[in-house]
This record gives C-alpha cells, sequence and structure tokens, in this order.
C-alpha cells in the first residue's frame, strides 16, 4: 500500500516533490536542530489522487489517526480534552510557493468544552476565546464555504455596539458571544452546525485543502508562475504555538538579508501578542523586526543565530515565520525567499564573495526577466511633484496608472488597455487578478512580508505598503491623504516602489541606471557592476549566439552595444515606408514592364543605402535580409476609406481625383478574404517581375560597397512565408543569378546564403524537404524559448535589441542547466 503520511523527523527538502515546500522545509529544520513544533506531511500524491477521484485514497485515515496519536503521546495531551487540549492546524504546501493562494485552518481541536480547559491551563480566557472565535471564523469559510463577509460583518457590529476601535479592546465575554454568533451564521448558511469532533474537524480540513488547489485564486497564480497543474498540494499537519498569549508572546516574518535590496541582515515584521495570520494580512500595523531586539533580547539573538544558519545551509536569501509563545522560539516555515531584481543580483554576488556558491549558480540566480525589469524606466529624480503620502518601499520600479479600489475594477480597466494602480487598505489572496492586472499596488496597512508585498514581489509589480498617511475607503472608492487631499477613482497617481513616494498626477521617467550602462558602458551602482559580471559569465559558458531584429542603422548599433553578434531579422517592408511609400505605390499602379522597372530602379539606390549602413553597423557578423513580406494593398490607402472618400465626392455632385480612382481600382484588384496567407511573402516575389532581383541586388552592391572600403560584410537573404519546396527554389535561383551577375560586374565575389523562415504550418511538416534547399534561418527568442532552442541544439537566436541581454543572460543559463543534466547523468 502506498505511504501517504511522514512524519517531520522522515522528511527533507530533497523530497520537496511528494512532501511540498513548507513539509520538506519544516522537516528540513527538524533534522538541523531547530526549535521546530511537531508534525506530519499528508503528501501531495494524496491530493492528486484525492482530486481526480473525489475520494480519500485507501488507508490515508488510518495513516493520519497514527501520526495523530503519536502527537498526542508526545505532548502527552490529547486533542480536544476538556483540561488541557492539544490544538493542531492543517496548512497547505505546495511544491513550489503560492503565498496566500490556498486554504490555511488554525486552532483545531477546540469545541464548546476544551476551549474552557483552554482558558484554564493558559491563565488566559481572552486567549481561549479569541482562539476559538478564529478557528470557528477559519473554518466556517474555508471548509463550510460561509463567506468572510458575514464574519466581517458581525465582528464590526459587536465592535461598534461595545465602542471598542479594535478588536483587542473586545474582552473575553464579548468573544464568547461571537462564537456563538458565528456558529448560527454557519447554522443559516449551511444548514449545518460547526462540528464539535476534533477527527472530524482534522479531516473535513485536510479535504478543504486538497480542493483549494482548484480554488478560483490558485490557477490564476499558477499560469501567471508557470507552476504546472498536476502537482497537487501537500498538507502539514502541525501542533499549534501560541503568539498572542500576551506580551510576551507574539509572531513575525523574517528575510536573512533585505528582499528588496539584498543587503545582509535580518529584516522583517514583528507583532506583539498576535498569531501569524495577523502579520502577513496586514490587518494590524506591524513593529520593523529591530524591535524584537528591545522587546525579548533572547529571543532575537536565538532567532539571528538560526537565520545565520539556515542561509548557510540553503545558500541563499531565506523567508523565515516564527513565534515566541511566552518567551519560547518556534520556528514555523523557512523557503527560498522571493526577492526583487536588484536584490537577487546584489545576493548572488555576495554569497559569490563569501565563498557560498559559484560563479555558475549566481548566473542560474539571476533571471532574464529580473535583468529586463532592471532595464524599464524610473522617475526623474529632478522633477518636481506633488506627495500625497509615503510608505514601506516593498517592490522597486516606477508605475503611474488610475487609482482603482477593487480587483474587479482594476481587470475591467486594464482590459480596455488602461494602466491602473490598485489601491486597497490590505490585500487578501482573492485581490490576485487585480494585482496581475495593474502596474502597482498600494495599500494602507502592512509592510515588507505582507501578502500585498509578497505577491507583488514575486511578480515584479511596483509596490508600496503600509502607507499610513493614506486612509482608504472602499465603499466610497476613494481614498484621503493626511494634507486632506481626496483621490477618487480613476485620479492618475505615481508610485515609486524603491522610494515608497506616492505622487499626485504624472510623474516623468528617465532611463534607469542599467540601461545608461547597456547604452554607454556607465557602471553606477554595485548592482550594475554584478550585472555586467554575470553577462561577461554567461558570454564565456553560452553557445548560442545571439543576433537581434533591426531595421534601421540606429537599431543595428544600438544591437551592437547591447551585446548582438549579427542581424537575424532585417524586416525590409519597413524601408518603404514614410516617402518611400510613393514609389512602392508606383510600382503596384504601373501599367506596363516599364512603368514597374522605372520604379523599381528608383527604389535600388535607397534600399542599398540602407544596407550599406546596417552592414557597417554590424561589420564582421552576420545580418539576415528579409525581402519584401506583406502584401502589396497594405503600401494602400485603406479600400473602405478610399470608397467612402469618393462616393462623398459624387454625392456632393464633383469629379473624384482620377488617382482615387486608379487606386480604388487596384485595392479592389488585390483584395483577398486572408491576405495573411495570400499573395506576399514568396509568391509576391515570384508573380511581380524584378522585385526579387532588385532587392538582392541591393543587398549585393552594399556587400561590394562594404567591401570595397575594408569592411568584413556578411549578408544574408531571407525568403519570407515560403510553403513549398519550389517556392524557394524558383526564387533561390533568381536571387544566386543576380549575385553572381554584380560579383561578375564589379569583380567582387558576393557570397550571400539564402534561406527562409518557416511560418506557415505547411512549412515546418515539409521543412526537411525545404532544408535541402535553403541555407540559414531564423528563431526569435524569449527565457523560456531561449533554453529549449539551446536543449534542441539551434545555432542562435534573435530577438529585439532591448532584449539581447536578456537572451545572453539566458543562453549562459540555459547552458549550465545542460551541464547540470549531464553532470547528473
Amino acid at each position: 500500500m502506498a505511504r501517504y503520511v511522514y512524519g517531520f523527523q522522515d522528511g527533507g527538502r530533497d523530497r520537496v516533490d511528494l512532501l511540498g515546500g513548507k513539509g520538506a522545509n519544516l522537516a528540513e529544520m527538524t533534522r538541523l536542530g531547530l526549535p521546530v513544533p511537531p508534525g506530519f506531511i499528508v503528501t501531495t500524491e494524496a491530493c492528486c489522487s484525492f482530486l481526480a477521484t473525489g475520494e480519500e485514497p485507501e488507508g490515508l485515515s488510518l495513516d493520519v489517526s497514527r501520526h495523530l496519536s503519536a502527537l498526542e503521546s508526545a505532548a502527552g495531551r490529547l486533542l480536544g480534552q476538556s483540561d488541557d487540549p492539544l490544538l493542531v492546524s492543517v496548512r497547505s504546501g505546495a511544491r513550489f510557493s503560492m503565498p496566500g493562494m490556498m486554504e490555511t485552518v488554525l486552532d483545531i481541536s477546540l469545541n464548546d468544552a476544551s476551549v474552557r480547559g483552554l482558558a484554564k491551563v493558559s491563565g488566559d480566557e481572552r486567549f481561549a476565546w479569541d482562539s476559538y472565535r478564529r478557528l470557528v471564523q477559519m473554518y466556517g469559510t474555508t471548509v463550510m464555504g460561509v463567506e468572510q463577509a458575514l464574519f466581517d460583518e458581525a465582528m464590526t457590529l459587536l465592535k461598534e455596539a461595545r465602542g471598542a476601535p479594535d478588536d483587542l479592546r473586545l474582552d473575553a465575554s464579548d468573544l464568547a458571544c461571537l462564537v456563538e454568533t458565528y456558529k448560527r451564521v454557519i447554522r443559516n448558511e449551511t444548514g449545518r452546525d460547526f462540528p464539535q469532533s476534533p477527527a472530524q474537524q482534522i479531516e473535513e480540513a485536510i479535504r478543504a485543502v486538497f480542493r483549494s488547489w482548484n480554488a478560483e485564486r490558485a490557477p490564476l497564480y499558477r499560469r501567471r508562475e508557470h507552476i504546472p497543474d498536476d502537482l497537487g498540494t501537500a498538507v502539514t499537519v502541525q501542533r499549534m504555538v501560541f503568539g498572542n498569549l500576551g506580551p510576551v508572546s507574539g509572531s513575525g516574518v523574517a528575510f536573512t538579508r533585505d528582499p528588496a535590496t539584498g543587503r545582509p541582515g535580518l529584516y522583517g515584521d514583528y507583532l506583539p501578542n498576535a498569531q501569524g495570520e495577523d502579520v502577513v494580512s496586514g490587518v494590524q500595523d506591524t513593529v520593523p523586526l529591530a524591535e524584537l531586539e528591545r522587546l525579548d533580547p533572547h529571543s532575537y539573538r536565538q532567532l539571528r543565530d538560526h537565520a545565520r544558519t539556515l542561509e548557510r545551509h540553503y545558500r541563499d536569501l531565506c523567508d523565515l515565520e516564527f513565534t515566541i509563545e511566552r518567551g519560547t522560539l518556534w520556528m514555523l516555515q523557512t523557503r527560498v525567499g522571493k526577492r526583487t531584481a536588484e536584490a537577487a543580483i546584489a545576493i548572488a554576488t555576495e554569497l559569490v564573495q563569501e565563498g557560498l556558491i559559484s560563479h555558475d549558480e549566481d548566473l542560474a540566480g539571476v533571471s532574464g526577466d529580473g535583468l529586463a525589469r532592471l532595464m524599464f524606466p524610473r522617475f526623474d529624480a529632478s522633477a518636481t511633484g506633488t506627495v500625497l503620502a509615503r510608505g514601506v518601499p516593498a517592490s522597486p520600479g516606477a508605475a503611474v496608472g488610475a487609482a482603482v479600489f477593487d480587483s474587479t475594477e482594476a481587470v475591467r480597466r486594464a482590459a480596455a488597455g488602461e494602466k491602473v494602480v490598485l489601491v486597497r487598505e490590505e490585500t487578501t489572496p482573492d485581490d490576485l487578478p487585480g494585482t496581475v492586472a495593474a502596474q502597482a499596488v498600494l495599500t494602507g496597512r502592512g509592510g515588507k512580508t505582507s501578502h500585498a508585498a509578497v505577491v507583488a514581489r514575486g511578480m515584479g509589480k511596483v509596490c508600496v505598503c503600509g502607507a499610513q498617511d493614506i486612509t482608504v475607503s472602499t465603499e466610497a472608492r476613494r481614498f484621503t491623504a493626511r494634507d486632506g487631499s481626496v483621490v477618487e477613482e480613476g485620479t492618475v497617481i505615481s508610485i515609486d516602489g524603491s522610494t515608497g513616494a506616492v505622487y499626485s498626477g504624472t510623474i516623468p521617467l528617465v532611463a534607469s541606471a542599467m540601461m545608461r550602462y547597456l547604452e554607454s558602458g556607465e557602471q553606477a551602482d554595485d548592482v550594475v557592476s554584478a550585472v555586467a559580471q554575470a553577462l561577461h559569465h554567461a558570454d564565456s559558458v553560452r553557445r548560442l549566439e545571439i543576433r537581434a531584429n533591426a531595421d534601421t542603422p540606429e537599431d543595428a548599433a544600438r544591437a551592437r552595444g547591447f551585446g548582438a553578434q549579427g542581424i537575424g531579422l532585417c524586416r525590409t517592408e519597413h524601408m518603404f515606408l514614410g516617402e518611400r511609400r510613393k514609389l512602392v505605390e508606383e510600382m503596384i499602379l504601373a501599367r506596363t514592364d516599364a512603368e514597374r522597372l522605372r520604379a523599381l530602379a528608383a527604389l535600388l539606390p535607397l534600399q542599398r543605402s540602407d544596407f550599406t549602413a546596417i552592414l557597417e553597423a554590424m561589420d564582421g557578423f552576420p545580418v539576415t535580409i528579409r525581402l519584401l513580406d506583406p502584401p502589396l494593398h497594405e503600401f494602400l490607402p485603406d479600400r473602405t476609406d478610399l470608397a467612402v472618400r469618393i462616393a462623398a465626392t459624387e454625392a456632393a455632385g464633383g469629379q473624384p481625383p482620377a488617382h482615387d480612382l486608379e487606386l480604388l481600382d487596384a485595392v479592389s484588384r488585390m483584395h483577398e478574404e486572408n491576405p495573411m496567407l495570400g499573395l506576399r511573402g514568396v509568391r509576391l516575389g515570384l508573380v511581380v517581375p524584378g522585385l526579387v532581383a532588385m532587392q538582392v541586388q541591393a543587398v549585393a552592391e552594399a556587400v561590394v560597397e562594404r567591401t570595397r572600403a575594408g569592411g568584413s560584410p556578411r549578408a544574408e537573404i531571407m525568403v519570407p512565408l515560403v510553403g513549398a519546396v519550389e517556392e524557394l527554389r524558383l526564387a533561390r535561383k533568381e536571387g544566386t543569378r543576380v549575385l553572381a551577375e554584380v560579383g561578375e560586374e564589379t569583380g567582387v565575389p558576393v557570397q550571400c546564403p539564402v534561406g527562409t523562415m518557416t511560418e506557415p504550418p505547411r512549412a515546418a511538416l515539409t521543412a526537411g524537404r525545404i532544408a535541402e534547399e535553403a541555407e540559414c534561418g531564423e528563431h526569435g527568442g524569449d527565457p523560456e524559448s531561449i533554453h529549449f532552442f539551446h536543449h534542441v541544439g539551434l545555432d542562435y537566436v534573435s530577438c529585439s535589441p532591448y532584449r539581447v541581454p536578456v537572451a545572453r543572460l539566458e543562453a549562459g543559463r540555459a547552458a549550465l542547466e545542460r551541464m547540470d543534466t549531464s553532470d547528473s547523468r
């Protein structure tokens, strides 16, 4: 029979696929001897089986019961016992971190009898009823499907009745009344009572966590983060420890380094007399973790030592969750922490200097997407603007957008093309769609470890949290700044995630320090210097060449400055726009061969000049020039616009210009139902005599000109939209004829390979035959594609100039990935 449950002592981080990230890391901390409350893990395999069949796998209930009994024996207490009950938590924990996306239930095994025992043994009646209140509320929403708003409403009404500004002012009798109110809410909404049996509570909580793998927000997060849907989540069952047992108790979240900048030292948030969910939810304002050193020096020193142990063990930034129960520190979670792009680079560089990782591991930890974010513009520091508020700079960058106050509105406006900033008092996991849609997130509460901060950092979104200078009113759809300024929904604001400043209106943007380095070589700060080192190392290990898509000499020069090793795609149709469109129009409207050749002859020197300049900018590197690709009607006025203009002139009693009539006739003749697969590309070159010859001649003459000037031109000719080998054969025959003629006339040999781009499905299916006629090709790339192209053995990728540094970095990372795979085999 399959094994579905593992104790913490039986696991480790090497079993993360089976035990999930939370469970595997709790097991790892247990093995390291850190103070971890005991518990066990229900595996991801059990979850996948449940989701596939709707039933628990055979033997799971028995395994869970055995491990619960072991927990009871170790603690010397029973679940639900009336004098000193053992309480447990049930938490999700997938292979990859998904903060706040799945469910958690705390304080399980409390019931109407055991709550009184907890009050007696703890000596704190309010604590006991507050714990029971939390369980009934969490269980009601997570397991029984009751709307959270109904519990919130009951809490609000009670606070208003008692004149309490927050729930901390409610006493034990108030909370006992609230428990009864919550139970009535559950009964009214579900027709069922809150269960008093601890076994039933645990069984149903585990099932609820399993189901939360497919809850609405979890699949959305997985799609955003490219996490497979078939992994399932593990479930961790763990003895409860309490941070809400008075002033010498508390909970917090810590990072072994600053996740925004990478600076070493403990960073995080702490909340005295509170549970962990109070910290991450942002409902209460935390204090900086440094305050713990004053409040409880002994626990702070322990935490600092544990943090050092974990960072050296994991050889990376670690994210920690902890609780202090009456002066005793307990470690509740660790994982490799999410960090900004700046922090990722700074941390990797320092870990190399400390001898914890190699240069190869340094490169593996710096992603192309992160480098791309560093290239984004920043606010102009010299610009003046009205500062509405300042908060915690939780995720750096600059963003401008219209303020919106709920996730639905953010998604709606973003879908319409509007840039928005999501403003909330604090975010919840249900705000994920709005976070994805927004340019930035602004919250009135919370710190660097709040839900908003963690999710925004992981997505590379700008975020400012804990802006206490603003009062957010979701109902009125506005926020009010301390100076009395009111920002209504739709008002444009600017968010600086690097400084925490919130501005009214639009603040102008300037090039980032990273972009200045790439364009001029200026190394303005340590992060830029670290990126320069990473790029240099990537260049030393990568196999793939990185070329750029460039259509002008300026783009070609920029791409070469960014490290491109040639041009993979030079689109000649872009050279026919502007004033040159008139010459293309004349070629299209030509009634005789002489008129068409005259128009082509006028285009020839212009094309030759373009190619000469581009070959000069990329001297010594290959330049793949694609012959004219789009349908010719794209160079003519819109058919409908022409018809309307002519009809309007006639309706007014006038005579339409002859040229307009001629254009309409030409556009009508060329009209196709599906022009994207019609007369364009190679077929256009074969149908319009002289078109291919003119373009190839311009390329050949540019090669001759650069050769005579002492250059080393390496032009390549790409025939577009080939669907059959015969099309390429005919186009190549025409091209090689022209190349030979130019070489013979000038006395300069012209060697230009002729190939194609595989675009239509027909070309892909007949690629083997087409390849027999072709001498080169083109492949665009993004970070994921680059890894694929490397692994299948392609020679180069081509991308826009601004993506060249990203491609260089990812090609290096792909090479290291390949080496790791080879070594493991």
